[in-house]
């Protein structure tokens, strides 16, 4: 069951009900964005969101990175939102590395990439956008760093090309992707307390470093 945290105390109601979801995105909470005037699906660390709907896909990035995908053609698009767990190789070039953090990775992405596939995208047809990988985990200087590095080599490697950007820095960014128009809006967070964003990757980080890779890795 969606959950939905549009409310009476926002002064806008929700216009009609949520468009429907695909299937095995029941449980991604959905709410009602009063200023854009359309429902939203909010994904956290560890998640991703596909969609054939006119919604809109919201998440906040500290360190972590996101993809925002779609087919302009078919109307299908998605975003994820992820993070390389922690490894003894820091680099990624020439598929020499093949660690648990690169196959992490590739599973995020291509749980994506698939997904959209599987609902009527077209791989040569695919538009990407990336945003994250913020210098914000005290803990972990370089995990914004590893993560931007790992999706551009990823792209490449499939031959994809990446048509917006934004990335590094040392702010979190809120990120509300529009998979129907292509627009994605990205604000940087420089005034907020940022200890809720912190908190939120180091206990993703710490549930990744749990997980064995055995074949499929299951993230979401």
């Amino acid at each position: 069951m969606n959950r939905l945290n549009a409310s009476a105390s926002d002064g806008v109601k929700p216009i009609g009900t949520p468009p429907p979801v695909l299937p095995g995105f029941e449980a991604i909470n959905r709410y009602w964005d009063k200023t854009r005037g359309k429902y939203a699906a909010k994904i956290n660390p560890g998640e991703f969101y596909v969609t054939k709907a006119n919604e809109l896909i919201a998440t906040v990035l500290g360190s972590c990175v996101a993809s925002c995908i779609r087919d302009p053609v078919r109307g299908i698009g998605g975003m994820n939102h992820f993070m390389l767990p922690a490894s003894g190789s820091q680099t990624f070039g020439n598929g020499a590395d093949l660690s648990s953090a690169t196959r992490y990775g590739n599973y995020a992405m291509e749980h994506l990439i698939n997904t959209i596939l599987r609902y009527g995208g077209k791989r040569d047809k695919l538009e990407l956008k990336v945003f994250g990988g913020g210098k914000v985990l005290a803990q972990l200087t370089n995990i914004g760093a590893r993560n931007i590095e790992f999706v551009h080599e990823y792209i490449r490697i499939e031959g994809f090309k990446v048509v917006a950007e934004d990335t590094g820095g040392i702010h979190p960014r809120k990120v509300i992707y529009d998979p129907v128009s292509g627009k994605v809006n990205v604000r940087k967070l420089k005034s907020i307390h940022n200890s809720t964003i912190e908190a939120r990757e180091v206990s993703y980080r710490d549930q990744l470093a749990t997980l064995k890779v055995e074949g499929e890795v299951d993230l979401f």
